[in-house]
């Protein structure tokens, strides 16, 4: 059977009030806009498909039009549930105006719950998102209130073996839309070109488990046979339709490039990634926080500020002693920041992502460095909800949950604040005008009081002072040299902290 197919031809078929799982994540790894841009051009033509709903687990666009942003047009959606929306603008502001239904939830429980979906069972039961905006006694991922007011509930609280658990609901899907490198005319799938495999083969398993179909972007095409069993990621028995790309990108860097999809070692006369941080809050947070590695731990840094980290980690020669790993299926390498998170040149593994979720599950993490948009009395961390916006947490709340340490990273407050840098210490000029330390986050990413119940070690780290996570609240433990602890500390925070009876001076080695 020939399941070749043109791209338009995949959109006429969709119809109103679908579900399209999308499996993709930023700095387009893995990114179907071909068959995403066909979609689009069918719905401003006729109106259709509409109030469709759009599922992904991590952030899928590049801020303007591609990805998740084709989809992001009045009428087009009804639902949305993701786990990160940064990457469309588009999408977050239909969102605010209250023009569709807003659901986040972890990635990680989104990928699973395609998995679960996949295999037939009643949904994905784990402890991951209690006590945050997942857990049905907060917010259950309503982000808006159109999805507060619906009477289809994505999460709901279980009791199992005397413990607290929460139930991802199981659904059907009526279209997955993926991405292979390689796909032959029966509609084997190939990877072995992408740069990560993402929750490919799990949105895959969910729509044809449930009477969904299963469309394959691909960027070459070859005769049925020629695939090496090896070879084949996506087996042509979960695939309806192949659309051939043959322009299409392996990101938005550009077309090809071995080294991003772990096909080339590196050369022995080329170094690794040395990037030279340029000094100032973000560096001095990442040398601080570089602290609390330690040779052979299995480490993650997250999004943002932890971005920085390695290249202390680097120049420190340190980076060697460590297994890193980050939520799109990476082991290791050197790991890309900013719009191109979750790729890196050679990597030594690439894994699914419902896989690495897994292992994060399981506690494979030793230490999870992450971004900290807003800190409370109760040691909660917010990053998912900033200002008005929608962010999502993307693999956040699946790490800080299950990581054995987590050292939080962020600014200590924002917008105009000014310092002096003196050799070895840092002089407030001016705090800024927005709080972080707040006495109650916007919305909980992280929960202090789960993180408590596991005994996890927490430190919240910024330029001027360190927080550790206490039994009954926050404890100041480190203010940096040349800062008032009251004065440009306690007075500019939302609450009044513990302060440790040895309260320690961070080192001014990072302040030079």
């Amino acid at each position: 059977m020939d399941k070749r197919i043109d791209a338009d031809a995949v959109a006429a078929t969709i119809e109103d009030g679908a579900t399209i799982l999308l499996a993709s994540s930023g700095g387009g790894l893995a990114e179907a806009d071909h068959v995403y841009a066909a979609i689009e051009r069918r719905f401003l033509k006729t109106g259709h498909p509409r109030d469709l709903t759009v599922v992904h687990a991590l952030g899928i666009g590049d801020g303007k039009e591609k990805g998740l942003n084709r989809f992001a047009h009045e009428g087009m959606v009804r639902r949305v549930v993701g786990g990160h929306w940064s990457w469309s603008p588009r999408m977050q502001a239909l969102a605010g105006a209250e023009l569709i239904e807003a659901f986040v939830l972890p990635a990680g429980c989104i990928a699973l719950r395609n998995r679960e979906v996949g295999a037939g069972r009643p949904g994905l039961i784990t402890h991951v998102g209690l006590g945050t905006f997942a857990d049905p006694r907060l917010a259950g991922g309503a982000a808006n209130e159109r999805a507060r007011r619906s009477e289809q509930p994505l999460v709901e609280l279980i009791e199992i073996g005397g413990e607290e658990k929460l139930r991802y609901l199981p659904f059907r899907a009526d279209l997955a839309i993926v991405r292979g490198s390689i796909g032959d005319p029966a509609g084997n799938v190939s990877f072995v070109h992408e740069a990560a495999e993402l929750d490919m083969l799990a949105a895959a398993s969910a729509a044809h488990a449930t009477g969904g179909r299963v469309v394959a972007q691909v960027g070459e095409l070859t005769e049925r046979h020629a695939l090496l069993a090896r070879q084949v990621a996506l087996p042509g028995i979960l695939v309806d339709h192949v659309v051939h790309c043959p322009d299409q990108q392996q990101s938005y860097i550009g077309r090809f490039d071995p080294a991003m999809s772990g096909e080339v070692h590196r050369p022995d006369d080329e170094p690794p990634l040395d990037e030279q941080p340029v000094f100032g809050p973000r560096l001095i947070i990442a040398r601080r926080a570089a602290q609390e590695t330690r040779a052979g731990a299995s480490v993650n840094f997250g999004y943002g500020i932890p971005g920085a980290i390695p290249g202390v980690l680097r120049q420190q020669g340190l980076m060697r002693t460590l297994w890193v790993t980050v939520e799109q299926g990476i082991h290791n390498g050197d790991l890309y920041d900013d719009f191109m998170f979750g790729a890196a040149r050679y990597p030594e593994a690439i894994v699914s992502s419902t896989r690495q979720f897994d292992f994060y599950s399981g506690g494979g993490i030793d230490v999870g460095f992450l971004g900290m948009g807003e800190l409370d009395r109760d040691g909660n961390v917010n990053v998912s909800r900033l200002g008005s916006r929608i962010v999502g947490p993307g693999g956040f709340v699946d790490i800080s949950q299950n990581a054995k340490e987590v050292v939080f990273c962020g600014t200590f407050d924002a917008k105009g604040t000014r310092y002096r840098h003196e050799p070895g210490r840092l002089v407030l000029e001016a705090p800024g005008e927005v709080r972080k330390l707040v006495d109650q986050v916007r919305e909980i990413t992280f929960s202090g009081h789960y993180g408590r119940v596991r005994g996890q070690k927490v430190l919240y780290v910024t330029e001027r002072a360190v927080f550790r996570l206490a039994p009954d609240g926050i404890e100041l433990i480190e203010v940096a040299p040349g800062i008032d602890p009251k004065a440009d500390v306690i007075e500019q925070m939302g609450f009044v902290p513990q302060v440790a009876n040895e309260l320690r001076t961070m080192p001014s080695a990072l302040f030079d």
